[in-house]
């Protein structure tokens, strides 16, 4: 591994055991959570799509795999995670050459159905917002930090008396 980090967090494919696939996403989860590395894992994902089967004139939905064998792990790379993710059971090994692993390509990326999209918000941080759905539905709060990254918001709600910060999607707030 090279010393440079780049700290733009890159899609990266994971090769894993057959089968492997949501028990490496499970257990890479909950060791991003048990380590605090929540700053350099941003989304772990099988990708899996709707099969229909018609059996015995029974329709059925499966959901299926769309690459076997495959995690995909949007991340900043650094030796630490590198080797979380490298060491966690099940996994043979980042896709790439060698031992540095290779992040998809934009072009790869919108190959494979994920857009990487970027999100606008018309709010900015301490700007008033309400919160349209969820337990705070209602709710008028301001905005102390904006995830673009994450697709998420912390809002700072009154509550019981004094300031309480709530994490929400995008699309659960809209400026005041």
């Amino acid at each position: 591994m090279s010393q440079e980090y780049d700290m733009e967090p890159r899609w990266y494919v994971v090769h894993t055991y057959s089968g492997y696939e949501n028990k490496v996403k499970t257990d890479l989860e909950k060791t991003v959570k048990n380590r605090e590395l929540e700053d350099y894992f941003f989304e772990i994902i099988v990708p899996m799509e709707e099969q229909i089967e018609i059996k015995d004139g029974k329709r059925k939905t499966n959901l299926k795999k769309v690459f076997p064998g495959y995690v995909l792990i949007k991340m900043i790379v650094t030796e630490e995670t590198w080797y979380i993710v490298r060491n966690t059971r099940g996994v043979t090994g980042f896709v790439g050459s060698g031992t540095d692993p290779i992040p998809l390509t934009a072009e790869e990326i919108r190959n494979m159905g994920f857009e990487e999209t970027a999100v606008n918000v018309d709010y900015d941080v301490n700007d008033s917002v309400k919160i349209l759905s969820g337990a705070f539905k209602d709710y008028i709060g301001t905005v102390s930090e904006i995830s673009k990254e994450k697709h998420k918001v912390k809002v700072l709600i009154s509550m019981f008396g004094r300031e309480t910060p709530v994490e929400l999607e995008f699309s659960q707030v809209q400026k005041a």
